[in-house]
């Protein structure tokens, strides 16, 4: 950190200048008509950001009107997703390519994981979109801002701070499969206090997990009882203090190996934030200093056992961060920081038979210190350079350095061309390490990717298309290797004599790249169209049978397109589309999963200024179609509600 703070007096020397650093927050409120990016931890226009990003705002966050937030991303480029079933079952988000826990998810500032998953990442399976009122995709590596994990990219759900005295909303629907779900916030400004509340409860009858052909016949349901909240307290001119939190409980059915049985799965997570913001220099400099605390609870039920409880695993993170942002000159910025994390976990599975006692739980811990930071500016006019560095400091692992740069151009003609390179790095999870499967022996995973592309805006900002192209290689990539009849030390629990189904080792090498394209239009004010399509090319890269093969669940083409109307009245009616080409669901990439096409309707219709009535048909055909071997899916669905901003 005294590397990274030591330049400060002389920077701080420079003349004095009237603009002010950006707020060095992600969840911070932008408040511009501009398009703002905060998954770069500080408020920055879209045309500066030299890395791809997707921006869903509150009013295309109710349009599209999914209940989910990964619903949400899979309709976004370079997004692909797969679930084991239907609402609350283990749904994994994969950005260009990358494995599912290689994406680093944001909820109001705190990033969100779970230490005692397999690979660290975070289940979308219980993320509602909730009070949301920006959601951010930023695609390729983002290790230098985000650390360990963010070789995909980074989500970021950002829920609202209140501008007026009192305000709220209100959405409530039912439908398909006795499925209701209804969400309420309320907030308000009173001299010094802005605050924000709300909450979300989701029932559904839901579909069996697994397919009738595997022997699912049953609906395994799901539950889910959310909460989330922020406050802000002015304490003197440029000082704040300011608490988030989020909750979520989750409850689904599963089936077994074998098709319907009666187990299910408890999911608990809790997000904490207490931070204190500190300006000075009349706002040149920012400060921010935080605490940042994650709890997750998972347990898995068989009432039909002796011992009902199959599993149980928890995972905790503490962090510890600063970050500042400082305005040097009136075209150049800086962000840096240094945070440090404190990981937990234990994880166990009894046996089903009383007479058998509960053997001691795996258990692990790690510590992590980052110190980071990255300026940018522009140095002719339009032309914004970006340049980051970071170091990592492992309590097992010890010290990794990473680099990244990129350039964003905003030409006179309305187009901004971009290109970026940058480094990732991600160290074992505790779970591969420490667990019943566990191998101390492995090495962290890198990666290293760069991406170029162009964004042209047509007719005054009408029309919009863009391309980009990227690519990325990782190596010393962790995956599960099973145990077979050949000897292998590795399938015998360390320091014991017991034989396992397998073990995590550093066998592959990964390469991806591709070309995300997208448009929009806006024809008057009553058509808008948009759509995308991305071609993903993942593959493993290990020598061996599987060289060359397709990274599972990965199609290789993925395609998004909607149109939406909308009468003088204000009233509505949308069509949507989402296309998957085939993909593959196991390394040796003899289990195909086929291409499938969805079609949705939805629409709107105003009840007064501030209530509208919704409803939208899913799946409009009725399509057969599985994002993983054996599970099932949603078939045609069909919901109706209310929606209130006041």
């Amino acid at each position: 950190m005294i590397r990274i703070l030591a330049p400060l007096p002389l920077l701080l020397s420079l003349p004095a200048v009237a603009q002010e650093a950006p707020v060095p927050d992600p969840a911070t409120d932008a408040g511009s008509d501009s398009v703002i990016v905060t998954a770069t931890r500080s408020p920055v226009d879209a045309d500066r950001v030299a890395a791809s990003v997707t921006v869903l705002d509150k009013a295309a966050i109710d349009r599209a009107q999914d209940l989910s937030v990964a619903s949400l991303l899979a309709r976004t480029p370079g997004v692909s997703l797969s679930s084991n079933g239907g609402y609350g079952t283990t749904t994994s988000v994969r950005i260009r390519g990358a494995e599912a826990d290689q994406t680093v998810v944001v909820i109001d500032g705190v990033k969100l994981n779970d230490p005692s998953s397999t690979g660290g990442g975070y289940n979308f399976a219980n993320l509602l979109v909730g009070d949301a009122s920006r959601i951010e995709v930023l695609r390729g590596v983002q290790s230098i801002l985000w650390g360990s994990q963010a070789i995909g990219g980074v989500v970021n759900v950002v829920t609202p701070l209140p501008q007026a005295e009192l305000e709220g909303s209100f959405d409530v629907e039912g439908g398909s499969r006795d499925t209701v779900s209804a969400r309420a916030a309320v907030g308000g400004r009173t001299g010094p206090l802005a605050w924000r509340v709300g909450g979300q409860t989701l029932t559904t009858d839901g579909i069996s997990a697994v397919t009738p052909e595997f022997g699912g016949g049953e609906r395994d349901g799901y539950r889910n009882h959310s909460a989330q909240g922020r406050a802000v307290l002015d304490l003197a001119t440029g000082v704040s203090a300011e608490v988030r939190g989020y909750y979520a409980d989750g409850r689904v059915a599963i089936d077994g190996f074998a098709g319907d049985s009666l187990e299910y799965s408890r999911n608990r997570e809790f997000v904490g934030y207490a931070g204190l913001n500190v300006d000075l220099l009349d706002g040149r400099l920012r400060n921010r200093f935080g605490f940042g605390y994650t709890d997750t609870n998972r347990d898995n039920y068989d009432p039909e056992r002796e011992r009902p409880q199959t599993f149980d695993a928890a995972g905790r993170n503490k962090r510890l961060e600063y970050q500042g942002s400082l305005a040097i000159t009136d075209e150049w910025n800086a962000v840096f920081g240094i945070e440090n994390e404190r990981s937990r976990f234990r994880s166990v599975s009894p046996s089903g038979a009383l007479a058998d006692p509960i053997p001691e739980p795996a258990r692990g811990k790690a510590e992590l210190t980052g110190i980071y930071g990255q300026v940018n500016g522009t140095i002719v006019d339009g032309l914004t350079l970006t340049g980051g560095i970071r170091q990592d400091d492992h309590s097992r692992y010890g010290s990794k350095t990473l680099f990244a740069g990129g350039a964003a151009w905003a030409l006179p003609w309305n187009m901004v061309v971009r290109a970026s390179y940058s480094e990732g790095f991600k160290a074992p999870t505790l779970y591969q390490l420490y667990s019943e499967y566990g191998n101390q022996a492995l090495n962290p995973e890198r990666a290293r990717s760069w991406e170029a592309g162009v964004e042209q805006r047509l007719l005054d900002r009408a029309v919009t298309v863009a391309a980009t192209y990227f690519e990325r290689r990782t190596r010393n990539q962790i995956d599960y290797v099973s145990c077979g009849a050949e000897a292998d030390p590795l399938c015998v629990m360390p320091g014991t004599d017991t034989a396992r189904w397998g073990y995590y080792d550093n066998i592959a090498r990964a390469f991806a790249r591709g070309v995300e394209a997208s448009a929009a239009a806006r024809l008057g004010t009553r058509v808008a169209l948009d759509g995308n399509f991305t071609w993903t090319e993942a593959e493993n890269r290990s020598s061996g049978s599987s060289y060359g093969n397709w990274l599972a669940r990965r199609p290789r083409y993925t395609a998004n397109a909607s149109a939406t109307y909308s009468l003088p009245s204000g009233a509505s009616l949308g069509a949507a589309l989402r296309w998957a080409g085939k993909s593959y669901d196991n390394a040796s990439n003899t289990t195909r999963l086929d291409d499938y096409t969805l079609v949705d309707l939805r629409g709107e219709l105003p009840v007064s200024e501030s209530v509208r009535l919704f409803a939208r048909v899913e799946n409009l055909f009725d399509e057969e179609y599985a994002t993983s071997y054996r599970y099932g899916t949603l078939g045609r669905s069909i919901y109706a509600g209310l929606r209130g901003r006041f």
